[in-house]
């Protein structure tokens, strides 16, 4: 995987605590995030958003949909911030946070949940840190809308690491998803794709993009 970790941004800090789709004070929300959008369409949420380019343009062809991106590291997620404070969308909100808190931030409202290219953890030893292991997906468990009320668990995979999409198929069928779509080359699919800034990249070397599309009903 291509290493796309920037250099700190100066005030990174201050332009993010100033930008309003940044969300700062999270007490209270836990279970009521669309009040931050004031409506009750679904919530989807990117896990390791990176520098936006997924979500703004996904935000704009649903603006139907409200999404929450997910970032870890400050000095990547100023860079979503910056785009947002030229180009605001109101369907778009952004965490700094780990994921491994996530079951403490949101309770049965999200939708689907994408995975653009995150950190394939190849060695063994590191297994259970990959974003579809079992430990995650039993996070992720606590996120999705109820089935009582008409919900599905969706979980959208791209990587370009096989060992990572080997692991993603097995633990996903084994946690009871099906797959709807699965590809190993997406660009040569009719599937549609929005692409990041790795799969730009990758594109352009001509690597292979592996896909996964899993429902949990």
């Amino acid at each position: 995987m291509i290493n796309l970790r920037l250099r700190n941004v100066k005030n990174a800090k201050e332009i993010i605590a100033s930008c309003e789709f940044v969300i700062k004070n999270r007490e209270g929300l836990k279970g009521k995030y669309n009040t931050l959008f004031g409506n009750d369409h679904p919530i989807h949420i990117e896990i390791g958003m990176g520098k936006g380019k997924f979500l703004i343009e996904m935000a704009k062809q649903y603006p139907l949909v409200n999404f929450i991106g997910i970032e870890k590291y400050e000095s990547i997620l100023v860079r979503a911030v910056q785009k947002l404070q030229e180009e605001p969308l109101p369907n778009i909100r952004l965490l700094c946070v780990d994921a491994l808190g996530l079951k403490d931030i949101f309770y049965k409202e999200i939708s689907c949940i994408y995975l653009n290219f995150s950190d394939p953890w190849p060695k063994m030893r590191h297994a259970r840190r990959r974003l579809t292991s079992p430990t995650f997906l039993e996070i992720y468990e606590d996120l999705f809308v109820s089935e009582l009320l008409g919900g599905e668990k969706r979980i959208v995979q791209k990587t370009d690491n096989l060992i990572l999409f080997a692991s993603s198929l097995k633990n996903l069928n084994n946690a009871g998803y099906f797959f709807e779509e699965v590809s190993l080359d997406l660009a040569n699919t009719s599937i549609p794709n929005v692409e990041t800034e790795y799969e730009m990249k990758f594109k352009k070397q001509g690597m292979k993009i592996n896909y996964i599309n899993a429902v949990k009903k």
